[in-house]
């Protein structure tokens, strides 16, 4: 692929689910980075949305589309005349999805596949997929004493078996999406978060932002005291961004930065924040889950310490107006 993503830097890209937690840190940055973004949103002028247009060169460098992702038509014209697309757009269930297959696996499947195909059409030099880690570290066989990394899968049948839907449904895209690749040659690259925390700039919660927040209100008698793997959503941005622009870029990449169990994050927390209603108590459970991001860091990727995540995600709450 030469040089010509570099080269196409101020180029015209699309962001899918353009009002989303991780879209719009990685909309702040590429309209930073002097990008023309067309983002995709369900339905425009939706007051959801506000924050995208605040940003700065919003005005001249930012155009929403309304499109949904299983209609291909809409994605087509969001897409026209872009040299790069960044597909974050994903379905995340509630607690509970009483028909996980209509849910969550069609749009998430569907969705991906209608995005690759409008890529084709359109001619796309490269398409950085979002996918999870959740696709990667549901595996009950990979070794227990092995460190996890971009060749492990999450196993499909155990997915369905702990009705682990989400992670189903993400490993079912992902999967799609490099045979896809394979097929008609698509320059993919996917990158696989774990849990993303960070300041918020939309104002709706979304599904990994309300596991920090539940930890500060709740305050819960007794929690498991498991591992979190923790990423900031601005060094997810960095890392999709660097996904695009880097031509030896290629295959998954996990992007996580710490590995830190439930009981030492809320002291953490507390030391930081001692007035808030933490969980009591804590019951051990087994922890076995390695990631690495070795893969991702051999790109030039970095990331920020936890305490600046962790400040920087309370503040922008406070600012939210979603603590006290």
């Amino acid at each position: 692929m030469a040089s010509t993503v570099v080269e196409k830097a101020r180029k015209v890209v699309c962001v899918t689910g353009a009002g989303g937690f991780v879209a719009s840190s990685l909309i702040k940055l590429l309209l930073s980075n002097d990008y023309i973004v067309h983002g995709t949103v369900r339905q425009l002028n939706d007051a959801k949305y506000a924050h995208l247009n605040k940003l700065d060169k919003a005005s001249e460098n930012l155009k929403l589309f309304k499109a949904d992702l299983l209609d291909y038509g809409s994605l087509v014209s969001a897409i026209h005349g872009c040299s790069g697309v960044f597909h974050v757009a994903s379905p995340v269930p509630p607690a509970s999805v009483p028909n996980p297959e209509v849910e969550l696996i069609e749009p998430a499947v569907n969705g991906t596949l209608n995005v690759l195909k409008a890529c084709v059409e359109a001619k796309i030099e490269r398409v950085i997929y979002v996918s999870s880690s959740a696709a990667v570290a549901l595996n009950p066989n990979w070794p227990k004493d092995q460190v996890m990394d971009e060749t492990c899968w999450s196993d499909k049948d155990y997915c369905k078996r702990t009705e682990n839907w989400y992670c189903l449904s993400k490993t079912l895209a992902e999967s799609e999406a490099w045979e896809f690749s394979k097929k008609t040659g698509l320059d993919v690259v996917a990158i696989c978060p774990t849990l993303v925390l960070g300041p918020i700039l939309q104002s709706n919660v979304n599904s990994s932002t309300l596991v920090l927040l539940k930890l500060l209100k709740e305050g819960y008698d007794s929690i498991e005291n498991r591992l979190r793997v923790i990423v900031d959503v601005r060094d997810v941005a960095d890392a999709i961004l660097m996904g695009y622009e880097k031509p030896e870029a290629e295959g998954r990449y996990i992007c996580t930065s710490h590995l830190i169990k439930a009981k030492d994050l809320v002291d953490k927390l507390k030391s930081l924040y001692p007035n808030y209603n933490y969980p009591k108590k804590f019951t051990e459970v087994e922890n076995d889950l390695k990631l690495s991001s070795e893969k991702l860091q051999k790109l030039g990727w970095s990331s920020r310490p936890l305490n600046e995540t962790l400040t920087d995600s309370i503040e922008s709450y406070r600012a939210a107006g979603l603590l006290d």
